[in-house]
């Protein structure tokens, strides 16, 4: 549905796209991710017409956007502050966009029901839309989009204004609708865990460029290197000393854990500046035993240096036998389960981990 080829964005001296060259398919959600000033915006604008490009080429549903006007093109954007005419009924705001619609009225009523009751608001229509909650002004801002029934709708960033919950709950209720429409969604996030949620594939980026773009499992397990890796969830890091390689893989000795050899599959890149390889693995990779329980596979004996406490999880910062002086422990989360002792700061532990939850940086 959307093809970038080469893309570059330059403003004056500052390279804000960096050769941006990748697809987004029909159908998909897709999310642009990455920190604040990284181009995800920018690229995003450059869908919509909103932003002209430097070099290169946009493409939507095979046709060169390069002379396509943004009010033209087969898109429509939900912006971060929703932009809801607070003067206008719900309906009125609906309907916005069809005010140059050669349709009869009483089609145009049609439509903008039916596109109420796409996002869950039939019998809103004559509700004033300063009286609406954010979660409401949210829905009344896709209905708007998706009442001209573009090829692709573009998101920025459109539940940041909204509570956890809210978000949440809208995050589920946005994947539904993209689900029942059809339409290719793409996203713009800072929000990790926004994106693993509703993502069909991401885009991370950093710079003006792409560093991985892949489903979220392959982002989350499988990082193509350590910045990405270090941006994604938690990850811990732990420095590795390579002994040996060959074609099966890499055999390393890492503090606290011993000797492991990895296959090449888990073998991602370092970045410039890193002091040396390293292991790194996700919380959830390991376990803690209790006193009572015998491992099947490798164990990590260390001392908990903390516990946090977040309701469904607990978070414990375990520091590793063997792991070098000032070192920072390795976080390790259990989730909570009705019985379970949760053992104190400064107990005794041991931990139960696999060599497949483990990732090679060099």
């Amino acid at each position: 549905m959307i093809a970038f080829q080469d893309v570059h964005k330059h403003y004056g001296d500052y390279h804000a796209l960096r050769g941006i060259t990748a697809t987004i398919r029909e159908g998909e959600f897709f999310s642009l991710l990455g920190p604040s000033g990284c181009g995800k915006t920018t690229l995003l604008r450059t869908i919509a017409g909103f932003e002209g490009i430097s070099s290169g080429a946009v493409l939507i549903d095979g046709k060169d956007m390069a002379d396509v006007p943004a009010n033209v093109r087969p898109t429509n954007m939900v912006f971060q502050s929703y932009a809801i005419f607070p003067h206008l009924t719900v309906a009125q705001n609906v309907a916005f966009g069809l005010r140059r619609d050669p349709r009869p009225a009483a089609e145009k009523a049609r439509a903008v029901d039916e596109a109420l009751g796409m996002v869950g608001l039939s019998g809103y229509g004559n509700r004033a839309a300063h009286a609406l909650s954010g979660g409401q002004r949210q829905r009344v801002a896709l209905a708007r989009a998706l009442i001209l029934k573009p090829k692709v709708l573009l998101l920025d960033e459109p539940l940041s204004a909204l509570d956890r919950k809210m978000r949440e709950q809208m995050q589920i209720e946005l994947i539904k609708l993209q689900r029942q429409v059809g339409i290719t969604f793409v996203l713009v996030t800072h929000d990790q865990e926004e994106a693993l949620v509703m993502s069909d594939r991401i885009a991370v980026m950093f710079d003006g460029e792409i560093a991985q773009l892949d489903e979220p499992e392959s982002l989350y397990a499988r990082p193509v290197d350590r910045r990405v890796a270090d941006f994604i969830g938690v990850m811990n890091f732990l420095p590795a000393d390579i002994r040996s390689e060959d074609a099966e893989g890499v055999t390393v000795r890492v503090a606290g854990l011993g000797e492991v050899t990895l296959p090449p599959s888990q073998i991602s890149r370092a970045m410039p500046g890193d002091s040396g390889p390293s292991i790194g693995f996700r919380p959830e990779t390991m376990t803690l035993l209790s006193d009572a329980q015998d491992a099947t596979g490798k164990v990590a004996p260390g001392v908990i240096d903390e516990v946090v406490y977040y309701g469904d999880m607990t978070y414990f910062d375990v520091r590793l036998d063997g792991m070098a002086a000032g070192a920072d422990p390795v976080r390790i989360s259990m989730r909570n389960v009705f019985g379970r002792d949760v053992p104190l700061v400064g107990t005794r532990t041991r931990l139960a981990w696999s060599p497949g939850g483990l990732v090679l940086f060099r």
